[in-house]
């Protein structure tokens, strides 16, 4: 498996990027999809990567600069002939690594809740991510995200390890 750093102009990857918004537009009401389109994908704080295998496209994944201390997990899809296979930890390593060599103090994602968020919060958790605390997500969704009100109390944020101390707890954050 080769992760590459992507330009959005291969077709396998223009198509697995409007499966990963259809999919989330069917699991959630417009105003909760927070993925982004292809456009805002293609600025220049965000960092696209995909996972191949030869020819075959097995997955993307991005990394945001929300500021200079801190990125967002983006965009994670995996093509479902390769569920299960190694493909999302691979390119959420990368995308770890390079917030690691950016120096970001946090590296979060914002995603929603139940059913079909289910395995996609197991594997987060299970890579060192953990849930903030409810006043932090508050404050993350309200400064970082801008997330209505009513969307604050449905949707879960994750951490990586880095950002909590060894009693579980978030670190300061220093703005």
């Amino acid at each position: 498996m080769e992760i590459k750093t992507e330009v959005l102009a291969h077709p396998a990857v223009l198509e697995l990027l409007e499966e990963h918004l259809r999919a989330m537009y069917a699991a959630s009401p417009p105003e909760s999809v927070h993925a982004l389109g292809l456009e805002e994908l293609r600025a220049t704080d965000v960092t696209f990567y995909t996972a191949w295998d030869g020819d075959e496209l097995l997955g993307c994944g991005a990394l945001k600069e929300i500021d200079a201390h801190h990125g967002e997990i983006k965009s994670m899809r995996t093509t479902a002939s390769h569920l299960r296979k190694g493909v999302a930890a691979a390119i959420l390593q990368r995308i770890v690594d390079e917030a690691r060599s950016r120096g970001y103090e946090r590296l979060s994602l914002e995603t929603g809740s139940g059913g079909p968020f289910d395995a996609a919060l197991r594997f987060y958790e299970k890579h060192g991510f953990r849930r903030v605390t409810h006043a932090e997500k508050e404050r993350l969704l309200r400064v970082y995200w801008s997330i209505p009100e009513r969307q604050v109390a449905t949707s879960v944020v994750l951490a990586d390890a880095r950002w909590f101390g060894t009693s579980g707890r978030e670190k300061p954050v220093q703005d």
